[in-house]
């Protein structure tokens, strides 16, 4: 059983500026539910019930939103706007959530890295909020990737198919099929130039790691940027056993992005809202 969920939330959101100069990119409500929230959800429906929050400066609304505000909760007791806070209630009673701080920006590797602490030595899950992943059909992503983590006993990283010339804005892959949706990983680029890349199959926001990953991202150089890439550790754990690579069922809304996150809030209102 995956009982934790790591999420890397201390970024500045600066292709969101300026609405992200006081509030946190996580924060930025879809319809009425701000994305961090979406992610907490999905990894409780996955089984998860422990959830450690990487933040950073100018984060506390994300501590503020998973917790008790006695005097709202005064103010609308017995209103018919109570209702609206029952999805954060059940979150705030059924989970845990712990935080630390990545106190300088060295990329999404360094960011997992600062969660090692909250995490221990299990199997965890990482979820990137602004990645908004939705299968209104079926199970969510990482129930997807849970099970296929009982099988396998590796880490999984979820991937899409996404466009040769948007290969430069994601780690991406290649591998050996083992089923249609399913890869066994053997190269891993982080942004790699179209004409470069190995494949057009991108990692995406949801991965599950094996507790030797924290090892081999501290013995990781800095790469593209001067940043800790999670994709260069990921590699390496490839070459000295399995990594997998999962084509996900369900929809992934790029939220870092004023066309994801408009798209995301047209398709959470007619599919939650507008009946």
């Amino acid at each position: 059983m995956i009982r934790k969920c790591l999420f890397p939330a201390a970024g500045y959101g600066t292709r969101f500026l300026p609405a992200t100069k006081a509030m946190p990119k996580e924060m930025l409500p879809i319809v009425n539910k701000p994305l961090i929230q979406y992610g907490v959800e999905e990894a409780r429906d996955a089984g998860m019930q422990q959830m450690a929050i990487v933040t950073g400066r100018g984060k506390r609304a994300l501590e503020d939103h998973f917790d008790i505000s006695y005097e709202l909760e005064h103010q609308i007791r017995g209103t018919d706007k109570e209702h609206f806070l029952e999805s954060t209630r059940q979150l705030i009673e059924h989970c845990t959530f712990s935080y630390t701080r990545q106190v300088a920006m060295k990329g999404l590797g360094h960011a997992i890295l600062c969660g090692a602490p909250l995490i221990g030595d299990e199997p965890f899950a990482v979820v990137l909020a602004d990645d908004l992943c939705l299968n209104t059909g079926g199970d969510g992503v990482l129930t997807q990737m849970v099970k296929l983590f009982n099988q396998f006993r590796c880490s999984i990283v979820a991937i899409q198919e996404v466009p040769a010339d948007q290969t430069h804005k994601y780690g991406v892959i290649a591998g050996e099929m083992i089923r249609d949706d399913l890869y066994r990983v053997h190269s891993m680029v982080e942004k790699p130039k179209p004409d470069e890349a190995p494949s057009n199959l991108a990692i995406i926001g949801r991965y599950i790691l094996t507790p030797d990953i924290f090892g081999l991202i501290a013995d990781t150089e800095p790469g593209k940027n001067g940043e800790i890439q999670i994709t260069d550790a990921l590699l390496k754990q490839a070459q000295n056993g399995c990594v997998l690579a999962y084509r996900f069922k369900g929809r992934r809304f790029d939220c870092g992005t004023a066309e994801g996150f408009v798209e995301a809030t047209n398709f959470c209102f007619e599919a939650f809202h507008g009946k």
